[in-house]
């Protein structure tokens, strides 16, 4: 079940088992809504609580970073960034003669 749906289902949840315990307990129409929106309000951030708890302890694995190879992706990068610099700059300056 993907996260979403269980926070959906659970809300839900909430609100019925509010609404019956909202119809069982209130006396006046806003101790009704205010049992059936705290009810729905608590299931709600529970299931959000279940959802990072499974998110963050499940799926959390320990891998390999390539951190050799992402330097050497980096520095090409920095070369190629230094190399349009000279360009750019080579460029500027033979606007600004121009002028």
């Amino acid at each position: 079940m993907r996260s979403a749906n269980f926070v959906s289902f659970f809300t839900v949840s909430g609100f019925f088992i509010g609404l019956i315990f909202a119809l069982l307990k209130a006396e006046a129409p806003f101790d009704l809504l205010s049992y059936i929106f705290f009810i729905t309000s608590f299931f709600y951030l529970f299931s959000h609580l279940f959802v990072a708890i499974y998110i963050g302890t499940l799926t959390i694995r320990p891998t390999f970073f390539p951190k050799n190879s992402h330097e050497k992706d980096l520095d090409s990068f920095v070369r190629e960034i230094n190399k349009r610099e000279l360009i750019i700059d080579s460029d500027y300056e033979n606007i600004k003669s121009r002028i």
